[in-house]
C-alpha cells in the first residue's frame, strides 16, 4: 500500500515537472521567435543609403562570430560626438529614435561586435561592416515608450575592437 502511494506521488511530481518544462519552452519560444518574421529576435536590413545595419537582439552565434573576428583585428579607438541624448517630453506609446554618430579615431578598421541594453524597449541598430579609420558611423537607438511613464533613462553599451572594449551612450525621456 505504501509503495503504491509513493509511486503515485512520484508520477504526479514528474508530470508537474514535465508540464512546467513544456510551458517554459513555449514561453521562451514565443519570446525568441515572436517578432513575426520567422527569423528570430533580430535581423539585418539595408537602409536607403545602402548601409547594412543590424536591428534587434543579435543571435548568439553572430555575437560569437563578430567577437572572434574582432579578436583578430588590431585595436582602434572610437569617439562619439555625443554620449547622451534627451528626447524631452514624449507621449506614452510613442516610438522615438536618435542616431549617435561616432568616428573611428584610430588607425585600424573598427568593428562593433554587439550592444547591450537593459530593456527590450531600447533597440540599437549598428553597422555590420567595419568602419575604416577616420570615417564616421552611427548607432541608431530606437526607444519604444509603450508602458512607460515618468523620467526614463536607458544606457546602451557598445562593444567593439576598441580601447576600451566597451563604450556607453544613454538616452533620456520624460514619458507622459
Amino acid at each position: 500500500m505504501m509503495h503504491d502511494e509513493h509511486k503515485r506521488y512520484k508520477i504526479v511530481i514528474l508530470t508537474i515537472l514535465t508540464i512546467s518544462v513544456i510551458i517554459l519552452t513555449i514561453i521562451e519560444g514565443v519570446r525568441y521567435w515572436g517578432n513575426g518574421d520567422g527569423r528570430g529576435p533580430g535581423f539585418f536590413f539595408t537602409r536607403g543609403d545602402n548601409k547594412v545595419v543590424y536591428r534587434g537582439e543579435i543571435y548568439p552565434e553572430e555575437v560569437r562570430t563578430r567577437t572572434e573576428k574582432a579578436g583578430f583585428m588590431s585595436k582602434t579607438t572610437i569617439q562619439f560626438y555625443e554620449s547622451k541624448y534627451d528626447f524631452g517630453t514624449v507621449s506614452e506609446g510613442q516610438v522615438v529614435k536618435h542616431a549617435f554618430r561616432f568616428k573611428n579615431t584610430g588607425n585600424h578598421p573598427l568593428l562593433i561586435t554587439k550592444t547591450d541594453v537593459t530593456c527590450g524597449c531600447t533597440v540599437p541598430e549598428f553597422p555590420s561592416d567595419p568602419i575604416t579609420p577616420g570615417n564616421d558611423g552611427e548607432v541608431v537607438v530606437v526607444y519604444n515608450t509603450a508602458g512607460k511613464s515618468g523620467i526614463q533613462k536607458k544606457e546602451i553599451v557598445i562593444h567593439a575592437n576598441t580601447l576600451p572594449e566597451a563604450v556607453s551612450v544613454s538616452i533620456e525621456a520624460d514619458v507622459r
